[in-house]
């Protein structure tokens, strides 16, 4: 039995909301103790002064199996989330065929169980994802399934989704929405504003996900369901949030680490790997989520990793596949929130990994005893200027390919056994 003892760190607890200096011990897979010295026996791992977070639980994750592995494998995933301190993938979906059947969760689910990090899923939550026929909820839920959501593709069809919300409501089950209204927002490339004319690309206004909020909302009101937005972009929307939770409402909201780091300019010369779904917003609604973060109006930021090979991004803007890898970039782009002043690190462990978490009734995402022993160990300012072609992902759409970042993985542990060595695999700093 294998006992660490993490000394001379900078104890990141999003509980807490506290990161002061500290030590901590683990064993059998579990933490043990906080603070105190190191036991006997024990193998001794200095922190060098650096942070000790709890690992990162990334919700909303696409991983290409089964269907399209040539985009992102298990395996290729599993390995960039360990190299970017994501100790729990929370997968999507959205796969080739959907997961939307027992026997499909449980082949992803087989192939999950030897990976480097935790990987749990969430099933469909309409057959196909065509938002016709309800998927069978109960079964599903006895294979495993963490949520139900149709991942981007809005039910437009208010009388069913209504009836999986009730249903989901009797069965205890979390359901996961993409607040859009879709007639408006189908074929969007861009928010509505002045660049996107300028541009002469296919817009949406921002209002779409207000309207597609209201709706859920209203719903989620008539049948009490547990419910989460996926991606909450815009300032209208929060708002809305703050009625519901006002109300009674069990809703939580999340948003994207590109949306909080990156704006509507972003895109400048149709540069596609900044094509999104939603699509990126102004800065003003940019600056208004980062402060919904920082006072927990927003519980949840994700990577909402989506690989996309070469030839889906060489297209036209406007027609590109939409979306950006993220597993391996989630950190140093959330260290921009920080370094920034926005948002302080625990205000930032509490979204990236503890809200999630809990949410999702898994027992990670926090540093205290009896909690397995997931961490990443990083050095919040060691900076680097971002290589696409040095990410782990099989895919390397990201919109930060050359761009000057800070924040640097050391080490990442899963159940108290280390999955990444940045020493071993080779640093980034400049």
């Amino acid at each position: 039995m294998t006992i660490l003892h993490f000394q001379n760190a900078r104890l990141i607890d999003p509980q807490a909301l506290s990161a002061e200096p500290g030590s901590l011990t683990v064993e059998d897979g579990r933490i043990v103790a906080l603070d105190g010295d190191a036991p006997e026996g024990a193998t001794v791992i200095d922190g060098g002064g650096k942070c000790l977070a709890p690992g990162i639980v990334d919700w909303g994750v696409k991983i290409g199996e089964p269907g399209e592995r040539h985009r992102e494998s298990m395996r290729s995933a599993a390995l960039a989330a360990a190299a970017g301190g994501v100790t729990t993938i929370i997968a999507r979906p959205d796969t080739l065929p959907p997961i939307d059947a027992p026997e499909a969760l449980e082949f992803v689910t087989r192939r999950a169980a030897d990976q480097p990090v935790r990987i749990r899923h969430q099933a469909a939550l309409t057959r196909a994802r065509e938002g016709r026929e309800m998927v069978e909820m109960g079964f599903l839920l006895d294979a495993g399934a963490l949520a139900f959501t149709d991942g981007v593709r809005v039910v437009e069809n208010t009388k069913l989704l209504s009836r999986c919300m009730s249903y989901a409501k009797g069965l205890g089950a979390l359901i996961v929405g993409h607040p859009q209204d879709a007639g408006l927002s189908r074929g969007a490339a861009a928010t509505s504003g002045k660049f996107a004319s300028l541009y002469g690309i296919p817009a949406v206004s921002p209002l779409a996900e207000r309207m597609g909020l209201e709706r859920d909302l209203a719903l989620v009101e008539a049948t009490g369901v547990r419910w989460h937005a996926d991606q909450i972009t815009t300032a209208a929307a929060l708002p809305v949030l703050d009625r519901a939770r006002a109300a009674g409402l069990d809703v939580t909201a999340g948003t994207s680490i590109h949306h909080l780091t990156l704006n509507e300019f972003d895109v400048g010369d149709y540069r596609t790997f900044f094509r999104l779904t939603p699509p990126l917003r102004s800065e003003d609604d940019r600056m208004a989520l980062v402060e919904a973060v920082a006072e927990g109006r927003i519980e949840v930021i994700g990577s909402f990793h989506t690989p996309q090979d070469e030839e889906a991004k060489r297209l036209p803007f406007e027609v590109a596949a939409p979306g950006a890898v993220g597993l391996e970039t989630l950190l140093p782009a959330a260290m921009r929130l920080y370094h920034q002043g926005g948002v302080t690190l625990p205000q930032l462990w509490r979204a990236l990994s503890l809200n999630a978490a809990d949410r999702l009734g898994l027992p990670g995402g926090r540093l205290s005893v009896g909690a397995p022993a997931d961490l990443v160990l990083f050095d919040p300012d060691a900076p680097f200027v971002l290589d696409r072609f040095a990410l782990r992902s099989k895919s390397k759409n990201t919109p930060f390919d050359g761009a000057r970042m800070e924040g640097r993985v050391i080490g990442t542990w899963v159940g108290g056994r280390r999955v990444f060595d940045a020493n071993e695999a080779g640093g980034r700093d400049e």
